[in-house]
């Protein structure tokens, strides 16, 4: 194996990071991910109900925890980032696919701030507001599908290949090592 491609699939922390084929980050982003999903529903659900409130309130708390959640998941990814060489085709994705979401984070901050000057209108979502959230959910599509070319095409913190080959052998030629 290519030391630089040795080099992007080791942790620079295992304790912030996650250890050796177990990285922390891909667990993260399920946070923010969920949680601006269920919010752009929530919005979407607000023009459907007759009484929207819990709806509007709801999908102003999911937000919340997603703008949190995303910057957790930025601090460790950005560990992730720092074990790709730079000058890579692999360190340039992670750039844009870091960049993509420092702005969907920052558009749901704002989106936060927006909201919370409303918070307890029994209203629908304003337009305004369902927008800027459903351009931030396909931006962040275009992220995840760069984080994915990450890890799923470069193999950015993915185990390597004998080590996966271990995963396939016959019941009894197991190495006696702990998973």
């Amino acid at each position: 194996m290519v030391d630089r491609q040795a080099q992007a699939k080791q942790p620079v922390s295992a304790a912030l990071a996650g250890p050796y084929g177990h990285p922390f980050h891909p667990i993260l982003v399920t946070v923010p991910i969920g949680a601006w999903v269920a919010s752009l529903v929530f919005d979407v659900a607000s023009h459907l109900v007759a009484e929207p409130a819990f709806l509007t309130q709801g999908s102003v708390w999911l937000i919340g925890i997603g703008v949190l959640g995303a910057v957790a998941a930025a601090l460790i990814g950005f560990l992730d980032l720092f074990a790709i060489p730079t000058g890579t085709p692999a360190f340039r994705v992670g750039l844009l696919h870091m960049s993509l979401n420092l702005a969907v984070t920052g558009a749901y901050a704002a989106n936060l701030v927006w909201r919370s000057t409303e918070y307890g209108r029994a209203a629908p979502v304003e337009g305004g507001m369902l927008a800027l959230s459903a351009l931030s959910v396909a931006v962040l599509a275009v992220s995840g599908f760069l984080g994915g070319k990450l890890a799923y095409h470069y193999g950015v913190r993915v185990a390597d290949e004998a080590t996966q080959a271990q995963g396939y052998l016959p019941r009894g030629h197991e190495p006696d090592r702990p998973i």
